[in-house]
């Protein structure tokens, strides 16, 4: 039986064959190597394994899965920034400099998604209303249209309004990459590919939380600070968890910092939260994202 080469057949019917049983391949070689009459005993079982552990957690997101609910998140994020930096909201020069940046950024992100998709890209036609979304949240979920009506209806007339429902975009998109960090293990170069965007977005979440700072949102950090430090009530649900203090099994506001026991307020702050797949897309439904 020759196991390796059986391998090369599948992965040419199946792509991501390599990047499910990585690095198992190497433990199976080796197997070959301790004499044939083990190896010839050995092989069935290393076979029904391997294909158990590659195709056994059938509820585990494909690659291409993840990639597309990150596409699906930029696709928001590019129309976004590209709404507001073509409307006629009085943007500071400072404002306007790091919103072209980020748009740049994002449109960037759509691009590179879609480049490593290929074929399988899900198209922004499918979002919203043929691609238009309701930056107020106000999506009807129910008919596909754009209301116009939701929680943010001065998002592109007011600043202020604009740049809270940004912030609310950035630190859902970091929590979002974060997310899905563990369904990328098995290929390296895509995982490596996504923490740079999550990277990426981390910034951009602390440049607009400054904007909001320096526009009078005396109380916003650069990070997120409990379970939502945005003042908005609307977007609550985006920081459920982010109140956590236990890390690793341990209360963190238990152990000592510089003295005495760590404030709540620190122990929230010094780890990032992820959110799930099913939350995130619950999230963004109301903008239009499916």
């Amino acid at each position: 039986m020759n196991l390796l080469g059986i391998i090369e057949e599948i992965s040419k019917a199946d792509p991501e064959f390599e990047d499910r049983i990585n690095p198992r391949r190497a433990a199976i070689k080796n197997i070959t190597s301790f004499g044939s009459k083990v190896a010839v005993a050995a092989l069935p079982f290393a076979f029904s394994t391997l294909f158990k552990k590659a195709y056994g957690q059938t509820a585990t997101p494909s690659v291409n899965d993840v990639l597309n609910y990150a596409l699906k998140l930029e696709y928001l994020e590019a129309a976004f920034y590209n709404a507001g930096v073509a409307s006629t909201l009085a943007f500071s020069s400072t404002e306007k400099a790091y919103l072209v940046s980020i748009q740049g950024h994002e449109n960037a992100h759509v691009a590179f998604l879609k480049s490593v998709l290929g074929a399988n890209a899900v198209a922004q036609t499918t979002q919203g209303t043929n691609g238009a979304y309701d930056f107020t949240g106000g999506y009807n979920t129910t008919t596909n249209t754009v209301t116009g009506t939701g929680p943010f209806t001065t998002v592109l007339t007011s600043v202020d309004t604009y740049l809270a429902v940004a912030q609310a975009f950035e630190d859902t998109g970091v929590r979002a990459y974060k997310g899905q960090a563990g369904n990328l293990l098995g290929n390296q170069v895509v995982l490596t590919a996504a923490l740079n965007i999550h990277s990426v977005e981390a910034r951009h979440a602390a440049a607009v939380r400054e904007l909001r700072r320096k526009r009078g949102a005396s109380t916003t950090k650069p990070w997120i600070s409990g379970a939502n430090d945005t003042g908005i009530t609307a977007v609550n649900d985006n920081y459920k968890g982010e109140d956590n203090v236990i890390q690793g099994g341990v209360d963190i506001t238990t152990l000592s910092a510089v003295s005495g026991s760590t404030s709540t307020r620190i122990a929230t702050e010094a780890f990032d939260e992820a959110l799930s797949m099913t939350e995130v897309v619950n999230l963004v439904k109301i903008f239009g994202v499916k």
